[in-house]
């Protein structure tokens, strides 16, 4: 299994960027790491959902091709580190591939991205940046491919 995560421009705060590599790199001794870096839309006069719907088709491009299709959105399940390890391992028995996760841009994804995806998930019923939300993932990704290899980390 891979993991994919296209990435709605650039991660602009230094701090997060390299919690990013750190995360990625960690990851990647478990599972292959991909995070292109797409175009992100700054239209002032454009209507958010207008911004969101160019966002969204890059996005899709990219989800194409994977076996798999995770939108993270606030209306999404919300499962706890031990049920995220859970859902990797029944992924990957599934034969999965890959596993592509989407992370909207400023505005979150646009509708045609939630009605691909093939589950949407929520990290927190708080709210984050889009640019935070990609470290989280990633540690959260980590995490629970510590707990499916028996590791310490996640205690």
């Amino acid at each position: 299994m891979r993991f994919l995560i296209p990435l709605v421009g650039k991660t602009r705060e230094p701090y997060l960027n390299a919690g990013i590599r750190d995360y990625a790199n960690r990851l990647s001794h478990f599972v292959p790491v991909a995070l292109p870096v797409l175009r992100e839309r700054h239209g002032r006069r454009e209507p958010d959902e207008a911004i969101k719907a160019a966002e969204a088709a890059p996005l899709l491009e990219q989800a194409a091709a994977a076996g798999l299709c995770v939108a993270l959105d606030p209306g999404g399940m919300s499962p706890d580190s031990h049920e995220l390890a859970g859902l990797l391992t029944q992924w990957e028995e599934r034969g999965i591939g890959t596993v592509c996760f989407l992370i909207g841009g400023h505005l979150g994804l646009h509708r045609s991205v939630l009605a691909r995806a093939n589950v949407v998930m929520s990290l927190s019923r708080l709210t984050f940046t889009h640019e935070m939300t990609r470290l989280i993932l990633l540690e959260q990704l980590y995490r629970a491919c510590t707990i499916k290899a028996g590791q310490k980390y996640h205690k």
